[in-house]
């Protein structure tokens, strides 16, 4: 174990831990206030292993952004406690801790355990609780703690015991499950490139038994299609049988903005195969169709790539070899005037700072990957991230984002952006906007400021990346840009995102008034300044979001405000007599029966959503259920199932929350 009591922190500090990692804070004063390890502080280390890691602070509580102090007396007797229950197998399935990871620290003269719970390998997850995953396994989403639903566990341990999970035998899928013309195709591709090979001898039938799409199982005599040759190769309805999520989508859209105009779109109609060999082919060309060549000749041979096509291929390749076709979320690759953006179902195997990094590499379809690579598409170096941040970098263009989300569905996100971070218009507009005062500005600051600008909104993760600063720098001057009116902020800790004052989001301030704020920012005067103050902006910008819209209610109770087309429900007392007896007619059978089949009251909570917004506090009431049982269990699923939808999404956690049927 670490002891770190001779390096004292302060209070400050703790804010910027809140922001650089996912922090949870935990009193653990015990019933003699001397401390003691919290019952949940294990869901937590579950929660925060199966997703990216993070720290526990034992003896601090967090409230609304604000940290207090309460020293743990015997630190000793609560790390063998720590120590004693993450090594018995019934308490938790694995230990990650070791005395590296734990130390015990001084802020402001209070003695304080730090935890550092490392993100569990994949052939670790799911770590889990009480000796059974199901039911006992927990994920990080918004700074919560979130029960896993058993058909999660369910990929998560299919993932731990499959080091690729394409190279299964399908034993009663065989050539008429295949387009032929596209097995074709790949053929001829294979043999203009590697003429003299010996595989351009073999038949249909060896080829693919060459390449990993076709199986014998030695035991039983039975042989069949692979998964990664029906993926490859196979006709969209025979592919729909074994993934019946399987979908494709590329979409061209004609303005920088995720609105729903598109000028081109491939996804199987009918025309073509629907797999994915097809599908790399007709969407590579159109991702590079306005890519200028400059002339140059290597080996006496003009060369038609550039780092952006290798980019490109890259990334598109990447896409279809590591999703996980199991999952509810699509293939998604969009071009936009200003972008390129990928998505993929399925969350990273290894963390993204890795893959960055390059040379490491756990493919979820590794025979997929082999067949690309047969016809030169994609890396199987373990660089082919590498290539693509490599590629972006060497024309100057913004770093890529690369990022995992959960919600609504578990999938991986690479956005290529197509303009310079510091555009010259980009800068104009500052200038223009701030005059002489942009100027005196320090680099941080310009740079967090043409990145809200360029990307309608900033993070401390994404100004951390893009700078290089160190963390306290970066949360130093995120406070001073909100002190001084140049930006506004939403959420708290990691979850907090910063935006210009004249393109505010949303809030659930917005409508249901200041009383339902659980956020507040953390004073500028914890931290010492040490550096000048940034001044203040020149003009005023048009604060939209600091008036809360004149709300009023309908003929049912319901708050009416212009930020919504929909009305909502904030709480059942306001409702009309009338309102609440058929609202709760439509819960009569959660009201009569207290155990109902999950899918039952599930669709109750749909019924009584529908057709405007609700809170859980009215929701919990109509349905006659405890509003951590709704929040827990159901509603998390229910939004990542595309069911539900969020009100505010920039603040999920917010004790205010609404939510509606989609």
């Amino acid at each position: 174990m670490q002891d770190n009591s001779q390096s004292p922190l302060n209070i400050s500090d703790v804010s910027v831990l809140s922001e650089s990692y996912e922090l949870e804070c935990k009193l653990a004063a015990g019933r003699d206030g001397k401390g003691e390890l919290p019952k949940d502080f294990w869901p937590s280390y579950s929660a925060l292993a199966n997703t990216s890691g993070g720290i526990v602070l034992l003896g601090v509580k967090e409230k609304k952004g604000e940290f207090s102090l309460n020293s743990i007396e015997k630190p000793e007797l609560v790390l063998k406690d720590l120590f004693d229950a993450a090594n018995n197998p019934t308490k938790v399935s694995i230990c990650l801790l070791t005395n590296d990871n734990v130390s015990v620290i001084e802020i402001d003269g209070h003695t304080i355990i730090k935890i550092n719970i490392p993100r569990a390998t994949r052939q670790q997850r799911p770590v889990y609780l009480k000796g059974n995953p199901l039911g006992n396994t927990y994920l990080r989403r918004h700074e919560a703690d979130h029960s896993l639903p058993d058909e999660e566990v369910k990929l998560m341990l299919s993932e731990q015991q499959h080091d690729s999970l394409d190279d299964t035998m399908l034993p009663k899928f065989g050539f008429e499950d295949l387009s032929m013309e596209t097995l074709r195709v790949y053929r001829q591709t294979h043999t203009n490139l590697k003429p003299d090979h010996i595989w351009s001898g073999f038949d249909d039938l060896e080829f693919l038994k060459a390449i990993g799409g076709w199986k014998v199982d030695r035991n039983s005599s039975e042989e069949g299609l692979t998964k990664a040759g029906l993926l490859m190769f196979g006709s969209y309805r025979s592919i729909k049988e074994v993934f019946p999520n399987f979908f494709l989508d590329y979409l061209e859209r004609p303005t920088a903005s995720a609105d729903k105009r598109w000028i081109d779109r491939i996804t199987f109609d009918g025309s073509w195969s629907g797999n994915l060999y097809d599908f790399y082919l007709k969407v590579y060309p159109k991702l590079v169709a306005d890519i200028k060549i400059p002339f140059e000749i290597k080996d006496g041979l003009r060369q038609e790539d550039t780092p952006i096509h290798i980019a490109l291929r890259e990334a598109l390749a990447n896409t279809l070899v590591h999703a996980d076709y199991r999952d509810r979320a699509k293939v998604y690759i969009v071009k936009r005037p200003d972008m390129f953006g990928f998505l993929n179902p399925g969350l990273m195997r290894i963390p993204a700072e890795t893959a960055i990094q390059g040379y490491e590499s756990d493919c979820r379809n590794r025979t997929l990957h082999e067949m690309f690579s047969y016809v030169n598409i994609g890396e199987r170096s373990g660089t082919g991230v590498q290539r693509i941040y490599a590629g972006w970098k060497s024309k100057h263009l913004r770093k890529p984002i690369l990022r995992e989300d959960t919600e609504p569905n578990n999938r991986t996100v690479l956005e290529l952006h197509t303009l310079d971070l510091f555009e010259p218009g980009i800068l104009d507009i500052l200038r223009l906007q701030y005059k002489d005062n942009f100027e005196s500005l320090d680099q941080i600051t310009q740079l967090a400021l043409a990145i809200t600008l360029s990307e309608g909104r900033l993070t401390h993760s994404r100004l951390c990346e893009l700078s290089s600063a160190h963390a306290a720098d970066v949360s130093k001057t995120l406070r001073q840009l909100v002190d001084q009116d140049y930006l506004t902020i939403t959420g708290n800790g990691r979850g907090a995102v910063y935006r210009f004052k004249q393109v505010p989001s949303t809030s659930p301030e917005d409508v249901f008034g200041n009383d339902s704020s659980t956020v507040n920012d953390i004073s500028s005067s914890t931290i010492k300044d040490n550096s000048s103050t940034i001044s203040s902006p020149s003009s005023t910008i048009n604060d939209s979001s600091s008036t809360i819209s004149n709300t009023v209610r309908d003929e049912f109770g319901r708050i009416i405000t212009d930020k919504f087309v929909l009305p909502f429900i904030d709480s059942v007392d306001e409702l009309s007599g009338s309102f609440t007896t058929q609202l709760k007619g439509i819960a009569k059978l959660a009201h009569d029966k207290q155990r109902l089949n999950r899918e039952d009251l599930a669709c109750i909570i749909l019924k009584v959503s529908k057709g405007h917004y609700i809170t859980i506090k009215g929701l919990a009431e109509i349905v006659n259920r405890g509003e951590r049982t709704l929040r827990q269990d159901y509603i998390p699923q229910l939004c990542k199932e595309g069911r539900l939808k969020l009100a505010f999404r920039d603040t999920p956690n917010h004790e205010s929350q609404a939510y509606t049927t989609v």
